[in-house]
């Protein structure tokens, strides 16, 4: 579980390291058995065995500490266009459905009822600025098309996942390449020329 940092930010000592990791998984564990909005801090003291006190020195609140779970989990997932539209398979990045279906122990996260639309709005803010930007450039949409495109992608893709995983689908590759061959095929059909590559 990688720790958040801002740019310039030192980087966090071992014992904040470990308590915020800790912190975290005992969150987890807690969703395991009961959803977010019914676990206190109090339990999250106790499960882990931090005090309040040091809680309160990491974190402000049982919200921050999703947060910053959040960001662990999904930092390192990009947008759409990135991933279905890379030119070379080797240097595409990493998708969130990849990350969602290879990562059990973030599971919880996506059938909470109230987690779950936070996971698409922090998924949205992060990329919505370079996701419209780029496909306006390169395609006749406006900015509220763009940004509808990538709200339906983000919503489509956490609703596709939570069935799977509740299916206990064993075939989850072969879904994940029809579903990007749709992707990819809608997307070019916006796209000059049906390229993007150029802008790299």
């Amino acid at each position: 579980m990688e720790e958040r940092k801002t740019v310039g930010e030192k980087p966090l000592d071992r014992r904040t390291r470990y308590t915020r990791r800790t912190l975290k998984e005992a969150l987890l564990e807690l969703m395991q058995e009961k959803p977010y909005n019914r676990i206190t801090v109090t339990e999250i003291c106790r499960r882990s065995q931090i005090n309040r006190g040091t809680f309160y020195l990491h974190y402000f609140d049982l919200d921050d500490l999703l947060d910053d779970l959040l960001h662990d989990a999904f930092g390192d997932t990009t947008d759409v266009m990135d991933h279905v539209l890379c030119p070379q398979e080797e240097r595409c990045t990493y998708p969130f459905c990849q990350k969602v279906q290879g990562n059990p122990v973030y599971q919880p996260l996506f059938f909470d009822e109230t987690v779950a639309p936070r996971i698409v709005n922090l998924l949205v803010e992060e990329r919505k600025e370079a996701f419209v930007t780029r496909l306006m450039r390169h395609s006749a949409l406006t900015f509220e098309q763009a940004e509808a495109l990538l709200y339906f992608q983000c919503n489509g893709c956490l609703a596709i996942n939570r069935m799977m995983l509740k299916n206990r689908c064993r075939d989850w590759k072969t879904v994940q390449t029809t579903i990007d061959r749709f992707l990819k095929g809608g997307l070019e059909a916006f796209l000059r020329d049906g390229q993007e590559e150029d802008d790299s």
